[in-house]
């Protein structure tokens, strides 16, 4: 394992990603970028100590599709590595790919505040994609807030207790940015509160100020994809001291979760398209059978008292409908 079978590996990757895309073809992609930590053990080469999650490994880029689960392009880094290092190069074969093979899709970014980088901003800005990144709060975004401050104090002044949201929106340039990009804002008096608390989003898409913030809130489903990852598919394994060892190994495991979430959004019958991949396992594959063997065929002869009989004999007749793959 070296560079060579990395980009192998990211070539197997986007052919695949074209076989499903050319059976069932999405409208729009999400790009939901995000970063989390693998553990490792001893000296490994590119290891090191992260202290936002406060644990020595290594700290990966990862991009999801925010609505169909698929992990479009990973990379190892240091553990020493900030989360937005080199995001611009990361996402450029995956928007170049985009563009040139599936150009009327629809692109569309979602980052937390560890993304809230101007060069991104215009990465997006340049090749069409709609964004909606989380900002640090600041003196300066604070200022912009305090008309919707008031707002809350006077909704609240006979009721310090109950609930209140407020929305707003205004044009915001910071110090490295070339121009202004329009920043949402949304204040929340928690129940039972007194403090207030803030969320600033810089974006260039034309929703509401309430909907921008429900589109970005929904943001939390890649915890679940990235869990999915660790716990079904080994994801976080780093068993080589080499670096480079390391990196084929997750992109190893990038390609069996992407290829059973393509099994899953395919073939699997409705009922079982959100089941994690432990309780499919459990479900549909450790199914004791009797394998008679004819002349032509292999029968796999199951239990008449099955429960998921039905729906092994779905997912055999959905995968025997598929269209032939070149």
């Amino acid at each position: 394992m070296d560079e060579k079978t990395i980009r192998q590996f990211e070539d197997i990757i986007r052919s695949m990603r074209a076989s499903a895309y050319s059976i069932q073809v999405p409208e729009q992609i999400l790009l939901d970028l995000d970063s989390t930590l693998l553990n490792t053990y001893g000296s490994q080469d590119g290891e090191g100590f992260n202290y936002h999650y406060q644990a020595h490994g290594y700290h990966p880029l990862l991009c999801y599709d925010g609505l169909t689960g698929d992990l479009l392009r990973a990379e190892l880094r240091d553990g020493t590595t900030y989360c937005c290092k080199d995001v611009v190069d990361f996402m450029q074969p995956l928007l170049d790919e985009y563009q040139e093979d599936y150009p009327d899709i629809n692109l569309f970014l979602r980052g937390d505040s560890g993304f809230a980088t101007p060069d991104l901003y215009k990465q997006c800005e340049t090749n069409g994609v709609s964004y909606a990144i989380r900002l640090k709060a600041n003196k300066v975004l604070y200022t912009h807030a305090r008309h919707l401050e008031d707002e809350i104090a006077e909704a609240t002044k006979d009721n310090m207790i109950d609930y209140v949201v407020r929305y707003g929106e205004f044009e915001y340039k910071a110090g490295k940015w070339d121009y202004p990009r329009r920043v949402i804002v949304k204040v929340e008096k928690p129940y039972n509160q007194l403090t207030n608390q803030y969320s600033f989003i810089v974006t260039n898409m034309d929703l509401s100020p309430e909907e921008l913030i429900l589109y970005y809130r929904n943001r939390g489903t890649m915890e679940n994809f990235i869990k999915e990852s660790k716990n079904g598919f080994d994801f976080a394994s780093t068993p080589s001291k080499s670096k480079v060892v390391n990196a084929n190994h997750l992109l190893l495991h990038t390609l069996a979760y992407n290829l059973f979430n393509c099994f899953k959004r395919l073939v699997l019958p409705e009922s079982m398209r959100k089941m994690l991949i432990d309780t499919i396992r459990l479900k549909l594959l450790k199914v004791a059978s009797k394998i008679i063997k004819a002349a032509r065929y292999i029968h796999f002869k199951l239990c008449s008292s099955c429960p998921y009989k039905n729906e092994f004999y779905e997912t055999l007749k959905n995968i025997r409908q598929m269209p032939q793959l070149e």
